[in-house]
């Protein structure tokens, strides 16, 4: 229960930071720093699963290669 409260309250701060303050009248106004993070970041991210996926396909194979070894025996 804790932690779904603590949860909850991390969102609501993470959403006040984003709100603009002129439209809504409070908020910090993050909303671009948080998009231009998104656009930096979100490249990055995309290498990092790739290479994930590749090690994890790799690893994939070789167990198939070892099965299908074992079941020739």
């Amino acid at each position: 229960m804790k932690a779904t409260i603590i949860g909850f309250v991390i969102i609501a701060a993470a959403v006040f930071a984003i709100l603009p303050k002129d439209v809504i009248g409070f908020g910090l106004g993050w909303g671009i720093y948080v998009l231009a993070f998104l656009k930096g970041g979100l490249p990055v991210i995309a290498i990092l699963v790739g290479i994930i996926a590749i090690f994890i396909g790799i690893a994939d194979m070789k167990d198939r290669a070892e099965a299908k070894k074992e079941n020739a025996q």
